[in-house]
């Protein structure tokens, strides 16, 4: 083979990994987020809110606790709703639940490439050896070439994978004292999960607040799977809700006298 055709084949190669890596790194940000929501057939008109930890070992000081709440903050500001000053100045309490399942064993089948070893050997070439005289003659030599890897096809093979489920549980309800030990009438709730070999719970946290923006105060009727790109516009609206709050308005100047 030619050393252009060499170079053609190497180009055409490269060109090819990387498109195989752009597209692996498109898809990689891709997120499968599955929610569920129910709301009351005749909700009740509420805009303001007060969040709280449905764990009572989750207090308020719970640094994980307080980063989940600010992204369903900004979740329900989305929504138009507010945080309320005070509690009992809250049209409904929104209860705030989040953690991973314990890990499940799960079958699935994965290609694996196949390679073989070709090409390689001992060819023998003839080269000039010139002796102290100056006489030139021809000796022949042994030239060794290793052998190479060549993708040849591709096995189908079964493999077990721990899969972890995370999960992200909002609930709204009627700002009221409980009666008869029973908790205020529930307006609304959400429940969005994911599920991979992840345990990473704080980079998906973020990923289902996203994804409940559009299912707040509403009855998606059946499950949905909502598909979430980790560095979409979505995921930046909540992310960027903890350190850029929105700004108060200024107070207008007093009339000069």
């Amino acid at each position: 083979m030619t050393l252009a055709a060499r170079s053609s084949l190497a180009g055409i190669f490269l060109s090819t990994s990387l498109i195989a890596l752009l597209a692996g790194c498109s898809t990689a940000s891709r997120y499968e987020v599955k929610v569920d929501a129910i709301s009351k057939p005749s909700p009740v008109a509420t805009q303001s809110y007060k969040i709280k930890s449905k764990d009572p070992r989750l207090g308020e000081e719970n640094l994980r606790y307080r980063e989940a709440a600010e992204y369903v903050k900004t979740a329900l500001s989305g929504k138009g709703l507010y945080e309320a000053a005070s509690e009992d100045k809250a049209d409904m309490i929104v209860e705030l639940d989040y953690g991973m399942d314990a890990p499940r064993t799960k079958a699935e089948r994965v290609s694996v490439p196949v390679y073989a070893q070709v090409g390689g050997g001992v060819r023998y070439e003839s080269v000039p050896v010139t002796d102290s005289r100056g006489n030139t003659s021809f000796r022949t030599v042994a030239v060794y070439e290793p052998p190479r890897s060549e993708l040849v096809s591709y096995d189908n093979v079964v493999r077990q994978v721990s899969i972890y489920e995370k999960y992200l549980k909002i609930t709204a309800r009627e700002n009221k004292a409980a009666s008869e030990g029973r908790p205020p009438a529930e307006l609304w709730s959400i429940h969005a999960s994911a599920e991979d070999e992840s345990k990473d719970l704080r980079k998906y946290l973020p990923i289902m607040a996203s994804a409940t923006i559009d299912y707040i105060g509403q009855d998606s009727s059946s499950q949905q799977v909502v598909k979430v790109r980790a560095d979409g516009p979505g995921v930046d609206f909540i992310r960027k809700g903890m350190n850029n709050p929105p700004e108060t308005p200024a107070k207008p100047a007093a009339p000069k006298g």
